[in-house]
């Protein structure tokens, strides 16, 4: 796997994201590289992110999926372009549309490791499906689609 993560590549002005900003400091910060032709990231929930306990909250499972799928789809767009992710312009994805099926209690008391396969590059839109595992087990499955950010949410636009 690449040194640097997807995330690492965003531009500062677009790193504030709560689930994958690097500049967020009070966000998950996620991490997301390419094994293969497969994405993944691995997170650690915290206590707080309880929903009951011994079990993670499913909102933070929907957001760990949504930011690995953006993610995902802004590194497959750079691949489709034979591009590196340090070369200009800066690809940015934002969610359109985020589906997750909650398979089965997701345990909080280990590593989760979101694995994530591109399903489609059209256009502006990528579709993202990914997995969320704990203990070699999927806890939750979910498709994403992401379109590159509009230039109305860049900042200064």
């Amino acid at each position: 796997m690449s040194e640097l993560a997807f995330q690492d590549y965003y531009p500062d002005d677009v790193s504030h994201c709560y689930g994958c900003g690097r500049l967020n400091e009070h966000g998950h910060q996620i991490k997301s590289r390419w094994d293969g032709e497969e994405s993944v990231a691995v997170y650690t929930p915290r206590p707080y992110h309880t929903a009951v306990p011994g079990y993670v909250y499913g909102g933070l499972i929907a957001s760990l999926i949504d930011c690995h799928s953006t993610g995902t789809a802004a590194a497959a767009a750079y691949r489709a372009e034979g591009r590196g992710m340090d070369t200009d312009p800066p690809l940015r994805f934002v969610t359109a549309s985020l589906h997750v099926n909650y398979l089965a209690p997701t345990p909080i008391d280990g590593p989760l490791e979101i694995r994530g396969r591109v399903k489609e590059i059209k256009g502006k839109k990528v579709v993202v499906e990914s997995t969320l595992s704990a203990g070699g087990k999927v806890c939750a499955r979910g498709e994403v689609v992401a379109v590159k950010m509009p230039e109305n949410m860049k900042p200064g636009a």
